[in-house]
């Protein structure tokens, strides 16, 4: 058994102090892995990016850090910190991966140079760069890249590497030309960085990549324009029964290439 004790705001998270946890043996990336997953749905954002965790009173970072094992009878420490002037990260966990997504600043002279720069710096993350229009937020995000990880799972992926695939699928293209050419990087436009890795590894890219990011995780101009991107009319948007109708239909888009 594994007590996890909670401080400051992770206790809104988990709405308790302390966590028993009926595992062995866990490196501290599996319980974050777990604690995402066994959060209370309705309770305020766990941000394991910014969090210092403690075995036993010593700071994993001063252990084996991410990697550090956790065994029967430990006592994890949880404690969530506030870096000053630091930009907001957007990660989360699907089927086990740790992605996350870095918006680059519009006024960067970036293009997709930069990114197979990055992928040579960096050759254990996935890394896709996608035109920032084409990302509507955190919950589209999550939705497109489970498909991809599921047809990949599935042995029904569009192309033979899983990269190509999420941008395929963020464009709603069977075709790899055409899916660059409408949701790939181009010089000048804002577009977003989708890494998946393990967290050491991602917190690493953050570091290199914070000169270039910007303050907006999202574009707010993506509405609009994939309306029109996609031809999508207010009569469809309107037979959709949800509060978020346009990510929906866009999720069924990218579900359905064939």
């Amino acid at each position: 058994m594994i007590t996890v004790k909670f401080f400051g705001g992770a206790k809104k998270s988990f709405q308790k102090d302390s966590l028993q946890i009926p595992k062995n043996e866990l490196t501290i990336d599996d319980l974050m892995v777990y604690l995402v997953e066994n959060k209370p749905s309705e309770t305020v954002n766990f941000d394991i990016n910014n969090v210092l965790v403690a075995v036993n009173g010593i700071d994993s970072s001063a252990l084996n850090k991410n990697f550090t094992k956790i065994k029967d009878g430990d006592i994890i420490s949880i404690i969530p910190v506030i870096h000053g002037g630091s930009f907001r990260r957007c990660s989360f966990i699907i089927s086990n991966s740790h992605v996350e997504l870095f918006h680059i600043k519009k006024d960067h002279k970036f293009n997709v140079n930069f990114l197979d720069e990055l992928r040579k710096k960096f050759p254990t993350i996935l890394l896709q760069g996608i035109d920032s229009h084409f990302i509507l937020g955190k919950s589209h995000s999550k939705k497109i890249l489970s498909i991809s990880l599921n047809s990949k799972k599935n042995n029904s992926m569009l192309s033979k590497k899983l990269e190509t695939e999420i941008l395929m699928r963020f464009a709603c293209s069977t075709q790899i030309t055409q899916a660059i050419d409408i949701a790939g990087i181009k010089q000048g436009i804002n577009f977003t960085i989708v890494a998946m890795g393990k967290k050491s590894e991602l917190d690493q890219l953050y570091k290199f990549l914070t000169p270039f990011l910007d303050n907006e995780l999202f574009n707010k101009k993506s509405t609009a324009y994939l309306k029109k991107q996609f031809s999508i009319s207010k009569s469809q948007l309107n037979s959709t029964l949800s509060n978020s109708s346009l990510e929906d239909i866009l999720v069924e888009k990218a579900a359905i290439l064939i």
